[in-house]
């Protein structure tokens, strides 16, 4: 779903690019906050399996909701093919996706915990092995909707009007949720359900609130210091409820550096050259790496008797991540040498076209050299102080034409002159201040015949075009089109075009049109990109083998050293990770005054290496635990205690200690 979001948000709701985004993140970091809020109903009320059921319920209807939001003919009263009530598909968006944060919030802590439960405690390889055919299963999944969802999208549909398929897109996933959610539950008698045991985050809580109150009541010197500053708790609370608290702080502290890891991940969607299907990339290699670093890198690792740990994981993964932003701002830098000089503020910038059959001379004034132009020929786009551009004079042989000019500033301009009979004269405003992001190349034509004609490119029709007039621009995928001009004398003439690349801008002039051939000439707008998307692919590969070390080795981290009453409330710690690295990206990026995308690479590069080396020292310090073995030594001793107790009640008198013997 999210594949389309930000197109949705766009292009149906037609929001700006900022407030998209804007909302697209909030969104986000709302789906990896919320399973605070799932951990706990699993844990202290529902258990993870209803929890599960339950939620994915709020899930569905969500998406249906979402679906129901996108459905133009829901309000295209005067059938237009615009809705005439966008606030009430806007509310029904919002509430669609509270609706689906919460739902898919809250089962992403059960699901992955709910999956370690099924495993005995001697079957930590088994379990292992799970969490990484978890992480692959998600990624598989991400893989199919990049692929598909944009197809889905991509149909028109509409009762009315024919429309971009939101409803489908948004209706497909609804439809999958559901019976994925049946799936889920016809397995129900073959899982291992734990029981909840009670609100035990408020148990965690005001265990740490009184250990904190009572430390600072007995601050002074004259008290006994404690091991621990929990075990300031114990007059209040039994052993059992503070150490387990003991063991998830530890783990939440080394949490403490890791959402610097999913700041730089979050922003691999900001790695693109070219062709949106590079999205595919990172869930690809996902697919395929998981279980080549499962079969044979961590053998291969083990057979060098090196002791590669789950936090050594963890920070090889976030090395190779930084890893991965280095190389990205080296390709960035050289993709920066190929973008052309748009217009900066109080800057114009003017191409001149000469379509007449002598030499043109435009003079700009200011001191600017004389712009001399062969016929049949285009200038480069030229920039110019704004406020020095108040007139022209051109010149066409012994014809002269003096013009006044005025121009908004920050835009470019194609010129363009004709000597039929008198100097034609023709001001467009291009509208490209950027380049396309998604690879499209924009094409326009210019009409050079002495008669109105209709142009229809690659199977799309740009309509009629006069005489010494143009077309807008055109978004074109690569490759080579077929142009085909109809013109009024009945003649259709036909060409190939020349084959397109990436992210280019063309004009193309009608220069001939016979039953034989169709005279075409090409001006060079913007260049096409000459970095090869392939050199992407390293940064993607590193950033993938950083993500399969760090986050599969996480969730089995989090719920191996996880208290058995707790397991959902650490994943939900982990996750959380996601949704802080989310926010680090807003605050980094907003703060930051860097210009140039490369140096921004490098930042947050530089920023994750020295959380690197802080985390590698935080976990030299750790130690690790075995939950199950503490909660077994545990019952044994509370098992003692209620013996003795016992033998207290009974006999009137304790056990004999050594001084009594």
């Amino acid at each position: 779903m999210r594949a389309v979001l930000v197109l949705y948000f766009k292009f149906f709701l037609r929001w700006d690019d900022n407030l998209s985004t804007a909302i697209y993140h909030s969104f986000v970091a709302l789906c990896y906050l919320t399973p605070i809020l799932g951990a706990i109903i699993a844990d202290s009320w529902l258990g993870k399996f209803m929890t599960i059921v339950s939620l994915s319920i709020v899930y569905t209807i969500g998406q249906a909701v979402m679906a129901v939001s996108s459905i133009n003919d829901l309000t295209d009263y005067n059938r237009d093919g615009i809705p005439d009530n966008i606030p009430l598909h806007i509310g029904l968006s919002m509430i669609g996706l509270i609706l689906i944060a919460f739902g898919t919030g809250g089962i992403k802590p059960c699901v992955s915990a709910f999956g370690g439960d099924q495993f005995e405690e001697e079957q930590e390889e088994q379990r292992s092995k799970f969490f990484s055919i978890f992480y692959l299963s998600v990624n598989a999944g991400s893989l199919l909707s990049t692929i598909i969802t944009p197809v889905l999208r991509g149909e028109e549909c509409g009762i009315h009007t024919k429309q971009q398929c939101y409803p489908l897109a948004f209706g497909v996933p609804a439809a999958l949720m559901a019976v994925s959610l049946i799936v889920f539950i016809l397995g129900s008698k073959m899982y291992k359900k734990a029981h909840p045991q009670g609100n035990i985050m408020l148990q965690v809580s005001k265990c740490i609130g009184f250990a904190v109150k009572n430390r600072f009541q007995h601050r002074s010197k004259q008290f006994p210091t404690r091991e621990h500053w929990l075990d300031w708790a114990s007059e209040k609370y039994d052993k059992r409820l503070i150490t387990q608290t003991k063991m998830v702080l530890k783990v939440l502290f080394l949490y403490i550096p890791l959402p610097m890891f999913w700041a730089l991940f979050d922003q691999q969607g900001a790695i693109q050259i070219q062709p949106d299907q590079m999205q595919t990339v990172n869930p690809i290699l996902i697919v395929i790496m998981v279980p080549l670093v499962d079969t044979v890198v961590y053998p291969l690792i083990k057979k060098c008797h090196i002791n590669f740990t789950p936090l050594r994981k963890i920070t090889v993964g976030m090395f190779l991540a930084s890893l991965a932003f280095v190389a990205a701002a080296l390709v960035q830098v050289q993709i920066d040498k190929t973008l052309p000089d748009f217009p900066k503020e109080g800057q114009s910038q003017i191409k001149v076209i000469n379509l007449g059959t002598d030499v043109a001379k435009v003079d700009f004034g200011s001191g600017v050299e004389n712009v001399s132009v062969e016929s049949l020929m285009a200038t480069n786009y030229m920039t110019f102080d704004t406020t020095s551009l108040t007139r022209m004079n051109i010149a066409y042989g012994n014809q002269t034409l003096n013009q006044p000019l005025n121009f908004p500033g920050k835009e470019r301009h194609t010129l363009l002159l004709k000597n039929t009979g008198d100097i034609q004269t023709e001001l467009l405003l291009d509208g490209l201040t950027s380049k396309s992001e998604d690879g499209k190349n924009q094409i326009r034509f210019i009409n050079n015949l002495a008669s109105t004609i209709n142009i229809t490119m690659g199977g799309t029709h740009l309509g009629d075009v006069k005489n010494f007039s143009a077309t807008n621009y055109t978004s074109f995928t690569r490759g080579v089109k077929e142009i085909v001009v109809f013109a009024d004398n009945s003649l259709t003439c036909k060409n190939q075009s020349i084959s397109f690349g990436y992210g280019s801008a063309y004009t193309i002039v009608i220069q001939e049109c016979n039953s034989n051939t169709l005279a075409l000439k090409y001006v060079e707008d913007i260049q096409p990109n000459t970095v090869h998307m392939a050199w992407q692919l390293p940064q993607y590969f590193i950033m993938t083998c950083g993500e399969v070390v760090f986050s599969v080795t996480g969730l089995a981290f989090s719920y191996s050293q996880a208290p058995s009453n707790m397991k959902s409330v650490l994943q939900a710690g982990w996750l959380l990770t996601v949704a802080v690295g989310n926010i680090i990206v807003l605050i980094v990026a907003g703060a930051s005054k860097l210009s140039e995308q490369w140096a921004e690479y490098v930042l947050f590069a530089a920023l994750l290496m020295a959380v690197c080396i802080i985390f590698s020292i935080m976990a030299y310090f750790y130690t690790y635990v075995d939950p199950a073995e503490i909660e077994a030594q545990l019952d044994e001793d509370e098992k003692k205690k209620m013996e003795n107790e016992k033998s207290i009640c009974e006999n009137g008198t304790g056990p004999i200690s050594q001084s009594e013997m």
